[in-house]
């Protein structure tokens, strides 16, 4: 079990701040997920804590050893850090088992028989074992590399971008059984992704980054839901932005009266609510439902996105919701809001 702690890391190419004072804690066992758009300093940070790239101040310890302070830095070889990338990073030119076994100190049959606990760990057939890379489907190359990585024994998993070249339904997969195996194994996990539904599912602390800053950390349930910014409540997921006039716990707004979750606030202000937290019915059943004039509808499947026209707003409102049943383009639904919605900073 491991803890991992940075302190104030900063990393500069030239005169671009790829990491700019981030602190972080990440407690043993635990999964943390740190997202952000191309380019925010998630994946300099990943290597950073692998030892690939030194921070130029600020320190990362794990496990109460320092890995990296005051211009030192422990090699990556030594860290017992197990890291996964985008592509598995395979090589090409070693079967299956020579991969898993890469780095191995066992010889003869103790190396065979871990290599066959691995092959057994991420569920691969141990037929498997004499396989070229190449002959390998995606999934089965990121269990591959998944296996290498866990044969060190890691004291701390970094997973960058690992299921990114995999198909919905796999990387649906592959994540459930990346997160039960490494919790079962006692592992602490980073994964760095740009998919933001994978890292809500994945993760049990999230961390958003933004042009090398740190913008905000926490629980999944608490940044998806209280966001600490405008930026920050769209990426992570759709969301409505209104202007409100807030006052005692309630803002007033194009939706009607509202209860929002800050009560000493008052003045003019923007609220966010989740698509989730909006009901679509036919008819108004509800005193507090406001009613809206479909405009357009857009039809996806399992969800729709509508344009709804409502009298207080000068555009329209768009809104996913479930495609059933579909209103049609030009009928009147009503609106309701269950919950709080989040007052947003100034």
């Amino acid at each position: 079990m491991s803890s991992l702690h940075l302190h104030q890391l900063c990393k500069h190419y030239g005169s671009v701040k790829a990491v700019d004072h981030v602190s972080l804690h990440a407690t043993a066992g635990s999964r943390l997920a740190i997202v952000g758009p191309s380019g925010s300093g998630k994946t300099t940070l990943l290597r950073m804590i692998a030892g690939f790239e030194f921070p130029d101040s600020g320190s990362i310890s794990l496990n109460g050893q320092t890995l990296a302070a005051d211009g030192r830095a422990l090699p990556a070889h030594l860290r017992r850090i197990g890291y996964v990338a985008q592509d598995g990073a395979l090589f090409p030119h070693l079967t299956v088992a020579d991969n898993i076994g890469f780095g191995l100190t066992d010889k003869g049959h103790a190396r065979q028989q871990r290599i066959a606990e691995l092959v057994e760990m991420v569920a691969l057939d141990q037929h498997m074992l004499q396989r070229w890379p190449h002959e390998l489907s995606g999934g089965q190359q990121q269990r591959v590399a998944l296996a290498r990585a866990l044969a060190q024994q890691p004291q701390l998993m970094l997973l960058d971008e690992p299921f990114s070249a995999l198909d919905t339904g796999l990387r649906a997969a592959m994540r459930q059984m990346v997160a039960q195996l490494l919790g079962e194994a006692g592992i602490s996990a980073i994964l760095v992704t740009h998919d933001q539904a994978e890292a809500l599912s994945f993760a049990d602390q999230l961390a958003v980054m933004r042009q090398g800053r740190l913008i905000q950390s926490g629980t999944p349930q608490q940044l998806y839901s209280q966001p600490a910014d405008e930026t920050t409540a769209l990426f992570l997921g759709e969301a409505l932005i209104l202007p409100a006039q807030v006052k005692a716990g309630q803002a007033q707004c194009a939706l009607g009266e509202i209860a929002v979750n800050d009560g000493q606030f008052c003045g003019a202000g923007r609220i966010m609510l989740r698509p989730e937290q909006l009901t679509l019915q036919a008819e108004a059943g509800a005193a507090s439902a406001v009613m809206a004039q479909v405009v357009e509808c857009d039809f996806g499947g399992h969800s729709s996105l509508l344009s709804l026209r409502l009298p207080e707003l000068a555009s329209p409102l768009q809104l996913r919701s479930a495609s059933w049943p579909l209103p049609a383009r030009g009928s009147m639904v009503a609106l309701t809001v269950q919950g709080r919605a989040h007052l947003l900073p100034a």
